[in-house]
């Protein structure tokens, strides 16, 4: 049982009280919400003569099914204009801060919240969609959760949950040049797989994660989902609070000094105890490249797709239905594979030091004939901040399409979409069958300067190979 954690401190300052089945009824201090998840859990209050007791702590935005290219109302998807409408009405009614399209601060509920100073250390957040997990970068404890859940928390400001057990995922050394945070995410999902986090809370730690920047940081935590575990944080440091400070939401003045001093109090103590430690060597990782249907199923870019007698045995028949349908053969190499569409966007990678990041491999140089590429900000200030700096101008003269703030082709709810047998190249954070919009589309997730190297040779390439 674990003690003494970020997450038994937090968890604790939290308890409402523990609930007849044994559950914690967990205060949520940070609801965040969006149009897909809440007109259901909206239309729930309204069945039962319900309002939002705590608006304040609700925040919500538009942008899985907002479009990147043609955002004029109505929106041509009679459904997401629905749920716009919903949405609007909703927010309206119940008195919710709402950031729309337009509005300079909508975009990815995952982007918007951390650039804000929404997100600090010591919170419960939690947000109907899987990469709530994101904001734990900041030392908060945040959940992705169903719709029936987002009616308890609207109702309630409350979450009826089983405490999990702590997993502290220790990552020690430097990162080799052309290795990003998305490369040290996969590789430990790699290893450990997409089950192996259920019933955990991930803690990732060590000189790696120290090392990193917040939105680096955010990357990690926003995909311990697709390892299995509810949760994953690390712990606050100056590094977190040099991103806080001066942001819309952050406490000011002498309140800053406070809260900094209540966020270091809550850090994982040096004695605390944990359910399970895990130990990886940064020098061992490599730029990092998913070739099957789950974020499990990825090997370094210069290594041979594995073949079914290297695998456990439990996992050898997902392996084959993943040959079948992604059409790559076992022992054969990644890099070559021919790639159709090339996306940089998401709540895993379309921060500003992705786009960052991303544009000094794009220039000078140009998408490769037949390869649609497109780049997608993951908000409104992102893309302002990135025009501010040129960063469009470099993409749009490498050939890169510019786009709108939203979540693009992570999901397809927009109509950005696979078409076909297409293969993707994409910085996000899902590659299972039919993500991106095509029942029969494939996808291979990378880091953005992965998915730049792809985009410009038009195949999987070492992007080392381009920084030489």
């Amino acid at each position: 049982m674990s003690k003494n954690t970020l997450f038994d401190k937090v968890w604790e300052s939290h308890t409402v009280g523990i609930l007849p089945s044994g559950q914690t009824q967990l205060f949520i201090g940070l609801h965040l919400i969006h149009e897909v998840t809440s007109p259901q859990a909206f239309a729930m209050l309204r069945d039962r003569g319900l309002k939002v007791p705590y608006p304040e702590r609700t925040v919500a935005t538009v942008d899985h099914i907002v479009p990147t290219e043609d955002q004029s109302r109505p929106l041509a998807d009679s459904l997401a204009e629905e749920m716009m409408q919903h949405l609007e009405n909703n927010t309206k009614e119940h008195g919710i801060r709402f950031y729309n399209v337009g509005s300079g601060s909508q975009g990815i509920v995952h982007v918007i919240a951390p650039e804000q100073g929404l997100t600090q250390p010591g919170m419960t957040i939690a947000c109907g969609d899987s990469h709530t997990s994101t904001h734990g970068a900041f030392g908060a404890i945040a959940f992705g959760i169903g719709t029936s859940q987002v009616r308890d928390v609207l109702a309630s400001q409350t979450l009826a949950l089983g405490k999990l057990k702590v997993r502290k995922i220790e990552v020690n050394g430097t990162l080799q040049p052309g290795v990003y945070a998305k490369d040290v995410i996969l590789h430990i999902i790699r290893k450990l797989g997409v089950k192996g986090g259920v019933g955990y809370a991930y803690e990732f730690a060590g000189t790696t994660f120290e090392q990193m920047d917040m939105e680096a940081r955010m990357t990690v935590c926003n995909m311990a989902i697709e390892g299995g575990a509810r949760c994953g944080y690390i712990n606050p440091d100056r590094v977190t609070y040099d991103y806080l400070n001066g942001r819309d939401f952050a406490p000011k003045d002498a309140d800053w000094d406070r809260a900094v001093a209540w966020w270091e109090s809550l850090r994982s103590d040096k004695d605390a105890q944990y359910d399970d430690v895990i130990v990886f060597d940064a020098a061992e990782i490599s730029p990092t490249v998913t070739w099957g249907i789950t974020p499990a199923q990825g090997i370094g870019v210069d290594e041979p797709i594995p073949t079914v007698a290297q695998m456990p045995e439990d996992e050898r028949a997902i392996a084959e239905e993943a040959y079948q349908y992604m059409d790559l053969a076992p022992g054969a190499p990644i890099i070559g594979t021919k790639v159709d569409v090339c996306f940089v966007g998401s709540c895993t990678n379309g921060r500003i030091t992705d786009l960052r990041e991303a544009a000094k491999f794009a220039s000078g140089k140009q998408v490769a004939t037949g390869v649609k590429a497109f780049i997608v900000p993951g908000s409104e200030r992102v893309k302002k901040q990135a025009e501010a700096e040129g960063l469009d101008v470099v993409f749009k003269n490498a050939g890169f399409e510019w786009r709108e703030a939203g979540c693009s082709m992570c999901l397809a709810m927009n109509p950005d979409k696979l078409v076909g047998r297409q293969l993707s190249a994409s910085s996000s954070n899902r590659n299972f069958k039919g993500r991106q919009g095509s029942s029969s589309g494939r996808t291979l997730l990378m880091s953005p300067v992965m998915v730049i190297a792809a985009a410009v040779t038009g195949m999987v390439t070492d992007v080392r190979e381009l920084m030489n």
